[in-house]
Order: C-alpha cells, then sequence, then structure tokens
C-alpha cells in the first residue's frame, strides 16, 4: 500500500475518531446496571434451580463482554475526550471485569504497535510459531505449544490464568504508577468479594461469579483469538512489516448476528480498530461502511471462525497458517538431521 492510499485512508477514518460523551455514558447505562440486575437475578433464581441461576450467570456474562469492551476503549482513551474520566471509567471497569487497567494498557498498546511483526512477538499476544521455529524448537518446546494450541487449554485454563495470575502480577518493568494501579484493583477485589461472600455465602458466590468470569473469558479469548489466527494472516519480518497492512491484512471482520455484534461492542470490526485505536467502539461500524477500502478485510462469520481451530503453525514462505499435521512430515525430516 503506498504511502499516499496509507495517508488517505487514515483521512477517512479520522472523522470517527471522536469520542461522544453521550454515547459513552448511554453504553455505560445499557451495559453496568443490567449486569448488577442480573446477578441479583441469578442469586434469586437459587431459590429455584441451580440450572436457572447457571442460565442466568452465562447471560450476565455477556454484559461482562460488553464492560470490557469499554474497558477496551479506555485504555486506549477513546471512550471519553477526558484522560481522568477514561482511568477512572478503567479501573472501575477493570475491577469488575478482574483486569488491571494501566497493565493492560501498556501491554495492549505494544501489542497495537507490533501485531503481525514476526521480531516483535511476546506481549499481549496469541503464541504463534513459524514452521521454521516449530522444526527447530526442542521436544519439550514443541509439547508446551501443542498444549498451548490445544483448544481444551486455551479456552479452558486460559480464562483462569488471565484473571488469577496474569492481570494480578506486575511485569519486572512495571513503573510506579502502573504497579500502585494493579495493586489498588486486587486490594478492592479483595474486599468487594470478602463483603459478597459474607452475605451470601462462599458456594452462592462461587457458582455466580465463577461462572460469569469462566464464560466471560472463554468469550473474550475466542474473540482475540479468532480475529487474529485465520488462514491468509499477515506476519512479516520487522524489515517488511507495515503498521496498515497489519491492520487490514492481519486482523479480521468478524461478521455476528445483531445480537452478538452489541455484546461484543463492535469488536468483530477488529481491522477498523486496529488502524484506529482512537475510535471508539460505537464508531467502528459507521467507519467500516463508510470506508470501501476497509470493507475488503478478511471477513469470517460464526461458521468459517471455527475452522481457525485447526490453525497451529504459521508458514512464512507461502503466508499462511497450517496445521500440526500439515507439517508432520517435515518434523521427522528435521529430527533426523538434528541427530
Amino acid at each position: 500500500m503506498s504511502k499516499e492510499k496509507t495517508a488517505q485512508l487514515r483521512k477517512f477514518v479520522a472523522p470517527f475518531e471522536k469520542a461522544d460523551v453521550k454515547a459513552s455514558v448511554r453504553q455505560m447505562m445499557n451495559t453496568i446496571p443490567p449486569f448488577f440486575i442480573l446477578w441479583f437475578l441469578a442469586y434469586l433464581a437459587l431459590d429455584v434451580s441451580v440450572w436457572l441461576t447457571v442460565g442466568i450467570s452465562i447471560i450476565a456474562a455477556g454484559f461482562v463482554v460488553r464492560m470490557f469492551i469499554i474497558f477496551h476503549d479506555c485504555t486506549h482513551g477513546s471512550f471519553f475526550k477526558s484522560k481522568k474520566a477514561n482511568a477512572v471509567v478503567g479501573t472501575i471497569t477493570g475491577i469488575l471485569t478482574l483486569f488491571a487497567y494501566e497493565k493492560w494498557k501498556r501491554e495492549h498498546a505494544i501489542h497495537h504497535a507490533s501485531s503481525g511483526n514476526l521480531d516483535k512477538r511476546g506481549v499481549g499476544d496469541i503464541w504463534v510459531m513459524t514452521i521454521d521455529e516449530y522444526l527447530e524448537a526442542s521436544k519439550w518446546e514443541r509439547f508446551k505449544y501443542r498444549m498451548y494450541r490445544n483448544p481444551l487449554v486455551m479456552f479452558g485454563l486460559g480464562p483462569l490464568f488471565l484473571v488469577l495470575i496474569s492481570s494480578r502480577f506486575n511485569r519486572k518493568d512495571a513503573r510506579k504508577k502502573e504497579r500502585n494501579n494493579t495493586y489498588f484493583i486486587n486490594a478492592a477485589l479483595v474486599v468487594l468479594y470478602t463483603v459478597m461472600i459474607l452475605a451470601i455465602g462462599w458456594q452462592a458466590f462461587l457458582l455466580i461469579q465463577g461462572t460469569i468470569m469462566f464464560t466471560a473469558g472463554v468469550l473474550g479469548i475466542w474473540l482475540f483469538y479468532i480475529q487474529h489466527t485465520f488462514e491468509d494472516s499477515y506476519f512479516e519480518d520487522e524489515s517488511e512489516w507495515d503498521y496498515v497492512k497489519a491492520a487490514i491484512e492481519g486482523s479480521s471482520y468478524y461478521e455476528l448476528p445483531k445480537v452478538l455484534q452489541w455484546v461484543t461492542g463492535n469488536i468483530g470490526f477488529h481491522h477498523v480498530h486496529h488502524l484506529s485505536p482512537r475510535v471508539p467502539n460505537y464508531n467502528l461500524e459507521k467507519a467500516h461502511v463508510s470506508t470501501p477500502p476497509l470493507q475488503k478485510a478478511t471477513t469470517i462469520n460464526l461458521k468459517t471462525s471455527l475452522k481457525s481451530l485447526k490453525y497451529k503453525v504459521y508458514d512464512e514462505e507461502n503466508k499462511t497458517f497450517v496445521t500440526f499435521g500439515d507439517i508432520k512430515h517435515l518434523l521427522g525430516n528435521s529430527e533426523t538431521a538434528q541427530q
């Protein structure tokens, strides 16, 4: 893509980068209060049926995903014009979604600045190995990678790792502001959860909150995974990497039914978001519809997205994801050569 076309594309998207306070407040009101109402209804439903409680909790999880999108926009400074408002709302929604605001803000910014760059992987990304890297790795490293890419591990243990470990501890190079924000959110969670357990008992709390957060975690990881893992996704070495190409060719347009699009805060327009993180979620669809070049992004839907579960390793030469089965014959040759 030429510099002229890149500049023109950014110009097309620029009008949608402005936060609308009324729209932001409206989104908060149709997301956060309903979540608390559903939580309370799930508790009341225990007198009727545990399964009814689980069902309501699963619905409530959808609102946690929507809350996370608000949190996500705040980390980009796109939900409000005010930096302070983004920080306050981001921290509050961080407590409700179990994510440390400042920590995630920095790591996610790194993800945006390096998505699809093979030389800058490792922060805020899904672990991706190229064919050469996989073939050259030790048996132990390949085993870890296969376990990581196993759906039962990624979507089963992944949510627990994110909320119980990854989001609770600071990185070694974290600055004071980031560390203090993580400590504050952790302390707030301890106080909030202690009060709730004392009020309703640990069994009821674990059933409801556990179901809600695990379901939301699975959905969140799935969304992040699917929007960067598709057959012809974009990956390049540093020397060839291009930000705009990484945004449009390395992020999919996840076409979802309107209800799911609403629940997921339009994050299916991920290519638009990666091109311009300053576009608030409620403007992503508008930017997509109004900018023809953005409509050329890889489009997936609920059915076709399931195919991405088989993609495990990236083929640098052919610019595509492949399965473990596709490179099984190469693995045997590699082990023979190493002996």
